[in-house]
């Protein structure tokens, strides 16, 4: 370690390294390095060896610091690093640099080069391309990407002289064909396309529909794992169904489409509501837009309460229910349906009902949701306060006529809450099939099937699984006692099912025929039903399903029929009266007993004056309950709203069914890659959910060339999600999806793990 006092002593032509260190280049490329006036290290020309040496013993020292020494010598920091590593392993020797250059042929041949572009130019993804031209992927993404522009340097050790095919210390890599560049270096979060301009002119509304995404070359950009939702995404029709409907919005900086990407895109990050904003990096989620930010609480808000005001998203719902049928025709074979009640916590007066999850009656509203066989959200309306199920299927059919189309005759299926036989009237007039559970009359038990009736069925599921069952396959009937089909009969097809040491029977009822859906298929997929409440789990856990999106609320409609409070106080009335009675007709036989049986010697004469004193209470008590019948009928069981409460505010169910449709798509969106994943990631089945959501928070680079937008991620956390990753990103290049508002195709890759290289 140096101990002397410092002299501030370099020769003229000196570039310093650090205070009174510096180094002169020679005129034939070697050097001389001058430490407090003394010339401690040179080289000769070509002597890289020493030149290296010097370099390391100057850290060694404490003469200059790593990163000093390293911009001095034209390297970077790891370089150096690496030279004092080889000096303590190998001694001076390690420091002579390997051969330089291609070890072997390369197999890049000029012919090769222009076969991967043509099969590129087709469409073929990476891994048919480098099958077909008999070389790595890594080589075909080398030719794919543009070459890295020549740099000079202080000299040819430097960076900038690092060959083809070899790392920084001058080893080949394993996995890439020599001889071919790597991509260019890109600046590390480059600042966005100033925006300044445009943002004055949406001040005053002169911009038009928005402004228009222009990206910055860069890399390691936070979020661009998002931008792998774009392609889904434009399948959900979510972009398109909303131009159709809204058109477009005021005159501003942030346009629809862009709106509605920031929404998704907060959904898939878990901040589905606008309050979500403040959670996210404005900055970090603009980069991703090709923005300079991204728009924020209250601008969210406003956009949102601008859509809410058209009055069109019922619209919104059917226009991707539409789309979805028919880009899915094969998942509308089943729908299933069911209510969905969402707990309200504020302090707004609204409608109580009964919370299933809560176990208690509390203020809420009901939705009706529709799902295909798959599970996936397809539809949600909202339905009456307080509405059976069986009612709000009932309101729901013409709507699925019109989604499932005029000549499809699609299954129902729905549980208990919607047994009602004139609604099964209704279904099967309306030209649609049902599946459900058959639910017993009041007081009286199914009868149990006898046991010669149950044989051995199986059923292969979706997921390529055998399901064995021990069912019977009856006919059963159905006899409607109200409505316009009282007195009807329907004859109903009864599958009952039988568990091996359970004695109780599970019959379903359907009207589809045996040839078109077996036995065992009714019981998969009766018992498939859980995949709409799985949804509404997920949906509470990840996308805010049940969220307050807007404090607004609407007035109720005072003419709405709501139960009649007195109804339940005169139903109260009559029990107690019925009880009176009952207690005092057991008053009376005690006592007529009593003297029915005297105690031993002695007698009683029973007259008819006795027997009316006797009587006097039951027949008062009768009288009363006579009375409180009389007084429960004429209480009418519902009342208009305006008599009982006038108050009563019904939530904004605008903004709602338009932040269910962004949720909608954002989770058919993850459904879509996820699915990817099947037959290209082992653990597919348990973790395919979680490596798209650590693939939508990854890092990477952002580059465009030509009518592309090359987005190339960082790798995962794993080699093998690595891998699933690259799969997934050849898969959706070969969509060429476009980036909305641009004409810019979509194009993915991987950067190589390091434990796969």
């Amino acid at each position: 370690m140096l101990t002397q006092v410092p002299l501030p002593l370099l020769p003229r032509d000196a570039a310093e390294i650090a205070p009174g260190v510096g180094v002169v280049a020679g005129p034939d490329g070697g050097g001389v390095v001058w430490v407090h006036g003394l010339a401690t290290f040179a080289w000769d020309a070509g002597d890289e060896a020493a030149r290296r040496l010097a370099a390391v013993q100057l850290v060694q020292l404490n003469a200059a610091t790593q990163a000093q020494v390293a911009q001095a010598f034209g390297v970077i920091p790891v370089s150096v690093w690496r030279w004092a590593r080889a000096l303590a392993g190998g001694g001076v020797a390690g420091l002579v640099p390997a051969a330089k250059g291609p070890q072997r042929a390369s197999k890049l041949t000029p012919q090769v080069v222009e076969r991967i572009r043509e099969l590129d130019g087709q469409g073929a993804g990476k891994a048919a391309i480098a099958a077909a031209t008999g070389v790595s992927e890594t080589s075909v993404r080398s030719v794919l990407r543009p070459a890295r522009p020549a740099a000079g340097s202080l000299d040819a050790g430097g960076a900038g002289s690092v060959p083809a095919g070899q790392d920084p210390a001058g080893t080949d890599s394993a996995d890439t064909d020599a001889g071919f560049a790597e991509p260019q270096v890109l600046p590390v979060l480059p600042g966005p396309v100033p925006r300044d301009a445009e943002r004055a002119l949406a001040r005053f509304g002169l911009l038009g529909q928005g402004a228009a995404p222009a990206f910055t070359p860069g890399a390691r950009y936070p979020l661009a794992g998002l931008l792998l939702a774009l392609p889904p995404l434009a399948g959900t029709g979510l972009p398109d169904c909303a131009r159709q409907v809204y058109g477009r919005l005021r005159n501003g900086f942030y346009s629809l489409e862009v709106m509605l990407v920031v929404l998704v895109f907060m959904a898939l990050l878990r901040e589905a509501r606008a309050e979500g904003a403040t959670r996210i990096p404005p900055a970090a989620l603009g980069r991703v837009l090709g923005l300079d930010r991204a728009p924020e609480v209250k601008t969210i808000r406003r956009k949102l309460a601008e859509l809410a005001a058209a009055g069109k998203a019922a619209d919104l719902q059917m226009a991707l229910a539409r789309h979805h049928a028919a880009a899915s025709p094969e998942t509308l074979g089943l729908l299933y349906i069911d209510g969905h009640t969402r707990a309200y916590f504020g302090k707004r007066d609204i409608q109580k009902m009964h919370l299933a999850r809560l176990k208690f009656p509390g203020p809420a509203t009901e939705e009706t949701w529709v799902t295909g066989s798959a599970g996936d959200p397809l539809l949600v309306v909202m339905a009456q306060p307080s509405s059976s199920l069986a009612a709000q299927i009932r309101d729901l059919l013409p709507a699925l006529r019109d989604i499932a189309g005029p000549g499809a005759r699609p299954v129902l299926c729905f549980d208990r809450g919607g047994w009602s036989p004139a609604l099964f009237a209704d279904i099967t007039d309306a030209g649609f099939d049902l599946l459900a559970y058959r639910k017993n009359d009041a007081g009286k038990d199914i009868p149990d099937l006898p046991e010669d009736a149950f044989s051995a069925a199986g059923w292969t599921g979706d997921d390529g699984r055998e399901h064995a069952y021990d069912l019977a396959d009856t006919t059963t009937g159905a006899t409607i006692s109200e409505g316009e089909h009282k007195g009807r009969v329907l004859s109903l097809r009864q599958v009952t099912r039988r568990k091996p040491g359970d004695a109780r029977q599970v019959h379903i009822l359907t009207t589809r025929p045996a040839a078109a859906l077996p036995a065992a298929g009714v019981l998969y997929r009766m018992t498939s039903r859980w995949r709409e409440e799985n949804y509404f789990r997920y949906g509470r856990a990840h996308f805010a399903l049940d969220a307050l999106d807007t404090y607004a609320v609407t007035a109720e409609d005072p003419a709405r029929l709501v139960p009649n409070p007195a109804k339940k106080t005169a139903a109260a009335a009559v029990k107690t009266a019925k009880k009176t009675l009952a207690s005092a007709e057991a008053a009376r036989q005690e006592k007529l007993a009593a003297l029915r049986s005297p105690a031993p010697g002695t007698s009683v004469v029973i007259t008819n004056e006795a027997l009316a004193r006797l009587d006097a209470p039951v027949q008062a008590a009768r009288r009363d309950l006579d009375a409180a019948k009389t007084a429960a009928r004429a209480v009418p069981a519902k009342i208009p709203l305006s008599e009982h409460n006038p108050g009563m505010v019904r939530l904004d169910t605008e903004t709602k069914l338009i932040t269910h449709a962004i949720r909608m798509a954002a989770c058919n969106t993850e459904t879509i890659l996820a699915r990817a994943l099947n037959g290209r990631y082992a653990r597919a089945g348990d973790e395919a959910y979680a490596l798209i959501r650590e693939a939508l928070h990854a890092s990477g680079d952002i580059t465009i060339h030509g009518s592309a937008l090359h987005i190339r991620l960082d790798p995962l956390s794993a080699p093998r999600r690595t891998r699933a990753l690259a799969a997934l990103c050849e898969q959706l290049t070969t969509t060429a999806t476009r980036y909305p508002g641009t004409q810019l195709l979509l194009r993915y890759e991987v950067k190589e793990h390091p434990g796969t290289t």
